[in-house]
Parts: structure tokens; C-alpha cells; sequence
């Protein structure tokens, strides 16, 4: 699969080295990043410009990522905007939940460098797919 990129992910994660750390792998990968340590500031950050993908951890100092979850989706349907939920909250009750707020896919930590940066290919890939059909007669 072809990687898109120069688009603009925001990592929503208050972790300041597990920020530091998906930041890196993903502008090695061709992509730039913005990152927010809470929720509200993802959610100004959003409104202010359209992320491409949300990287989003559910555990915040704020708000919960469940409710960040749930305003993104009020801001863009998930063919605008994709959110990969990526937290250390393992519980098949916690994925439900975190699909049933709106999340595209839910990865948990630790997590595998490579699925992660895969996942995300994957999703701005479709996202690119469903903006080309967009532009059809």
C-alpha cells in the first residue's frame, strides 16, 4: 500500500515521552504531527484546523477520551476525520465502548510499532479513497 503523506495527524496523548515517541515514528514516516497533552486542547486544536487522523488516548488529565471522542465525531464524520484510539485500557469493554464513541479502530499498549504506523497508512488511505470518490460525477 502506497503511505500518504505530508498529512497532519494529532497525537492526543498526556504521557510526555509515549507522546515524544508516536510523534517521532510518525514524521519518520512521512507525516506531521501535532500533539495535545489534554482534552480540551485537542478539541481547540481540532476546531481550529482539521486534523487528517486523530491519535487519541482515552485516559486524559481533563476530560475523558471517550467524551474527546464524542466531540470530534460532533465536528466530522469518520470519512473526514478517522481516530485511532491507542490506550493502555485493554477490556473488550473498553474497545466497545471506544468503537461505540466513534473511534475507527482501537489499538492497545504496548503496541507494535509497525501495526500502529500500518494502521495509520491504512486509515488516511481509505480517508484519500473516500475524498477521490467525493470529487465524481
Amino acid at each position: 500500500m502506497e503511505r500518504p503523506t505530508g498529512k497532519r495527524i494529532l497525537v492526543v496523548e498526556d504521557e510526555a515521552d509515549m507522546a515524544a515517541l508516536l510523534k517521532s515514528r510518525l514524521e519518520v514516516s512521512g507525516y506531521s504531527v501535532q500533539t495535545a497533552s489534554t482534552g480540551t486542547e485537542a478539541l481547540d486544536d481540532a476546531a481550529a484546523q482539521l486534523p487528517d487522523l486523530v491519535v487519541l488516548d482515552l485516559r486524559l488529565p481533563d476530560i475523558h477520551g471517550y467524551a474527546v471522542c464524542r466531540q470530534l465525531r460532533q465536528m466530522a464524520t469518520p470519512w473526514e476525520l478517522p481516530i485511532l484510539m491507542l490506550t493502555a485500557m485493554d477490556q473488550p469493554v473498553d474497545r466497545l465502548r471506544g468503537i461505540g464513541f466513534g473511534a475507527d479502530v482501537y489499538l492497545t499498549k504496548p503496541f507494535n510499532s509497525n501495526e500502529f504506523v500500518g494502521t495509520v497508512n491504512m486509515l488516511l488511505a481509505q480517508k484519500a479513497l473516500r475524498d477521490e470518490d467525493a470529487l465524481l460525477p
